[in-house]
């Protein structure tokens, strides 16, 4: 079974610090939602309440109907996997995985079909006698995984559950997370401050900064179409401009480095005003002479291999970052002028604070 999660008006306080002031959230049966920010920003504090782990100072919590702020964790039918694993050094695989169907006093037939099923689930049967010792950290988080599913919970929770794995490991178990979710349909809370993480597994995301939620949506909303500066500069990198706004019927746009770009993805209340611009690495491009609409000098390059990253001074005096696929030819040198263009629908305009979005919602997400 799987559950609907409502959080009402949750407020988290430790003494006089106010973590989480007032915070509302719908999270639909069977989604995988990852509540993502940098540390601090009151994402495990979230992830607890809803364990029952931590104790909630004010609004409702509920899984489906049944408000469960009083309930002891042990009877919300979650399972948990941790950031460090959590499975015990003296047991085996196989009774790892059982473990949690033992408490529940479950008949030892259902107990060793269970965890033969999710021994194959999670595709570490031929490890069933070993003990944790003696498997890889990918391994080991798979038997609590499987640990975690085992149970038949109403609702998955995950804490940072690969940031203890190298980065060719942490690729592989975030596939096999996603792969094996979709397949038990649990609805899952994932929490994590990587970016890039968060967009390969998630159905919807929430950017959470300083106890409050800056914006949900699906990856690509977030990504092309984020509600402010903060979320914008935290999913991915990007550049920031300043420049004004203009209203112009059709030659509406934006002015930035002293050129103008006409824009037809703006919100149709968005008035004349100074404004930031956001502009991803990969939405300029090197045009060749005479096009393009903004001229910069090459300070430097790196070379990543798939792409090269060059880093232009603009006539205005700004940077910019511009990502491109590389070529068999030695990158551009420093010094050199070069011609950019914009991609002009990717670019997303601010406020001059930062705080709004001044552009219309993306169809589709």
């Amino acid at each position: 079974m799987s559950v609907s999660i409502t959080i009402q008006n949750a407020v988290k306080r430790y003494g006089d610090a106010v973590i989480i002031p007032d915070l509302s959230l719908e999270i639909r049966e069977g989604e995988f939602f990852t509540l993502l920010g940098p540390s601090g920003c009151g994402k495990t504090t979230l992830l607890r309440m809803i364990a029952g782990f931590n104790s909630i100072e004010g609004g409702d919590f509920y899984f489906g109907t049944t408000r469960i702020n009083d309930l002891d964790p042990a009877r919300r039918n979650i399972g948990m996997v941790f950031q460090n694993y959590a499975i015990f050094p003296h047991m085996t695989v196989r009774a790892n995985i059982a473990f949690g169907l033992l408490n529940r006093k479950l008949p030892a037939g259902e107990i060793a079909a269970r965890a033969d099923e999710f021994l194959g689930l999670v595709r570490i049967s031929e490890y069933a006698d070993r003990l944790p010792e003696r498997l890889s950290g990918g391994q080991q988080q798979r038997v609590a995984l499987a640990r975690a599913l085992a149970i038949h919970p109403d609702v998955l929770l995950m804490d940072e559950p690969l940031s203890n794995l190298d980065a060719k490991l942490r690729l592989e178990m975030r596939e096999a997370i996603k792969e094996i979710q979709r397949s038990v349909g649990i609805t899952t809370v994932y929490v994590t401050h990587d970016q890039e993480e968060a967009m390969a597994v998630s159905d919807r995301i929430a950017v959470m900064n300083g106890g409050v939620i800056r914006q949900i949506g699906t990856p690509r909303a977030l990504y092309q179409r984020p509600a402010d500066l903060f979320v914008a500069t935290f999913i991915g990198h990007t550049n920031v401009l300043d420049g004004e706004l203009n209203r112009n019927g059709a030659e509406s746009g934006v002015t930035l480095a002293g050129v103008h770009v006409p824009l037809q993805t703006l919100a149709g209340d968005a008035g004349p005003q100074r404004v930031k611009v956001s502009v991803r690495p990969e939405d300029f491009y090197l045009a060749g002479p005479g096009a393009g609409v903004v001229a910069g000098v090459v300070e430097r390059s790196v070379f990543l291999g798939l792409n090269t990253h060059y880093h232009v001074r603009l006539p205005s005096g700004e940077a910019v970052e511009i990502v491109q696929e590389s070529v068999m030819e030695d990158p551009i040198a420093p010094a050199t002028p070069v011609r950019l263009g914009i991609k002009s629908q990717k670019i997303n305009v601010f406020d001059e604070a930062g705080a709004v979005s001044l552009m219309a919602p993306l169809v589709g997400a």
